[in-house]
């Protein structure tokens, strides 16, 4: 059940377990899944089926759309750097940096090629005794996102690898929310770009 859940909501497993710790299912909720996972022949269904297809087609999309963009500047840049410094964990479209050029240009690619109201969430990382609110109104200004929900920030305590010029805003991720067919495709142009490279 938990692994159909983060098809709709990509998030972690351990994130999807704490969620749903307290969640009592009723008897007949508790067999409608089993019919689900089982078909009439007793078999197991397959219930990855439907997005795997929704994957491929994506992917062939995608393939079809690298080419035809091969030769913009921006669709390679953009490309380029989530293969250098985009997250690779599947399903988790994202960007970290210090940079907020480097972010903003990100965003721009992703507004250009992917999803023109594409929604964005911020995550910050700080060293102990950054000023988080500080940080906060720092790189909404920055990124042009006046509006943009935080998810949790991350503060590094001391005593862990402490960097002597500390990052006063620290370090800032940009997530786009339900992004997992945005990595899809994303990953699929990489691959292009890099059998071209080779």
């Amino acid at each position: 059940m938990q692994s159909e859940i983060r098809e709709i909501i990509p998030v972690a497993k351990s994130s999807l377990s704490y969620w749903c710790r307290d969640v009592q299912l009723t008897q007949k909720q508790v067999d409608k899944i089993r019919q689900r996972r089982y078909s009439t022949a007793g078999g197991r269904r397959d219930t990855q089926a439907k997005r795997r297809e929704e994957i491929r087609v994506l992917r062939t999309e995608a393939q079809q759309q690298a080419t035809e963009w091969s030769r913009d500047p921006l669709f390679a840049a953009g490309v380029a750097l989530y293969w250098a410094e985009g997250s690779k964990t599947r399903n988790h479209f994202s960007i970290a940096n210090t940079d907020p050029a480097l972010l903003r240009v990100f965003i721009g690619w992703v507004r250009q090629y992917l999803d023109t109201s594409a929604d964005f969430r911020l995550c910050l990382h700080l060293h102990e005794g950054n000023c988080e609110e500080a940080a906060k109104t720092y790189w909404r200004a920055e990124l042009g996102l006046p509006t943009a929900r935080f998810t949790k920030t991350y503060v590094k305590p001391r005593g862990t690898g402490h960097r002597k010029n500390r990052i006063p805003a620290g370090v800032c991720r940009v997530l786009v929310c339900r992004g997992g067919d945005h990595w899809q495709r994303t990953m699929q142009w990489i691959d292009n770009m890099s059998e071209c490279m080779v």
